[in-house]
């Protein structure tokens, strides 16, 4: 049977732990089984339990310590990620073989790593000839995206990323929750933006010719091809939560070779079902 992976990525601050946490609790809910695996070697804390963690190979502290290298920050996350690139075979031990295998994989915040390194390009080759389907899910700060030009530098990092990995993939607005009213009016039309009369309306701002037909141009390639689009997520808001997954699921095909599993057993106080249990309980009666 395949396997399963969310290869959650995005720049450093966008949200990618909680998005983890916030989907491992709504797959709990659905009796969904569902794992997460941290790749990042210079993380701090997690609320939830991993099922491998990279920095028992190797963390970013023991690197920039280490006074033959003299690495900085993100030097050390680098060599951190090339060092784990070359001992896959811990991540097969790690890994294991679960039933219903279906995992989070917390990438590092390192944008380069999606740009132009080959690390996280040959971590999806690892896992696909481990028969997983991967998708990508590519996470930007919602708070960073109601202006149009740090939009359009939002998009081209998500398809920097999706032309690196040649998976397919989610790209995903982050921090909903904590927009205010205003600015959550304010960034539906990023959600599904014409990109042309974006362009129009900030041309006044674009002094150079040079620089407005290149913006332009990019402009048309995403508009044309509909290369990216973003979906919202507010970890708040259970069913555009489950919207998030399904189109994640459908990407990797998750469900069609699954067999059919007895449900779990239901609580009989009525005061600890949750919404799904109670409205089913209402439909057998």
């Amino acid at each position: 049977m395949p396997r399963y992976a969310q290869l959650v990525m995005g720049p450093a601050g966008s949200g990618k732990s909680t998005y983890c946490s916030t989907m491992i609790q709504h797959l709990a809910n659905m009796n969904r089984s569902a794992h997460v695996v941290n790749l990042d070697p210079a993380a701090e804390h997690f609320d939830y339990p991993v099922m491998a963690d990279i920095r028992e190979l190797i963390q970013v502290d023991d690197v920039m310590e280490d006074p033959s290298l003299r690495f900085g920050p993100n030097g050390g996350l680098v060599f951190c990620m090339e060092y784990f690139a070359s001992n896959f075979d811990w991540l097969d031990e790690s890994l294991g073989h679960v039933e219903d295998d279906y995992i989070l994989f917390d990438c590092p915040g390192q944008i380069e790593l999606y740009t132009h390194l080959p690390v996280m390009k040959q971590l999806v080759e690892q896992l696909q000839q481990r028969e997983f389907r991967v998708c990508g899910v590519f996470l930007v700060d919602s708070q960073f995206m109601v202006e149009s030009f740090k939009f359009l530098s939002g998009v081209m990092a998500a398809l920097s990323a999706m032309v690196l990995l040649e998976i397919p993939q989610i790209s995903i607005m982050t921090k909903m929750d904590l927009l205010s009213p205003k600015a959550k009016k304010e960034i539906e039309k990023y959600l599904d933006p014409d990109m042309y009369s974006m362009m129009e309306d900030n041309s006044d701002h674009i002094r150079s010719k040079k620089f407005k037909n290149l913006t332009k141009a990019i402009c048309g390639l995403i508009d044309d091809y509909s290369m990216v689009r973003f979906l919202p997520f507010d970890r708040t808001d259970e069913e555009g939560i489950n919207i998030v997954l399904q189109n994640i699921d459908f990407s990797i095909q998750y469900g069609e070779d699954l067999e059919f599993k007895e449900p779990r057993e239901v609580d009989e106080d009525p005061d600890n079902l949750n919404y799904d249990e109670a409205f089913q309980d209402k439909v057998d009666s």
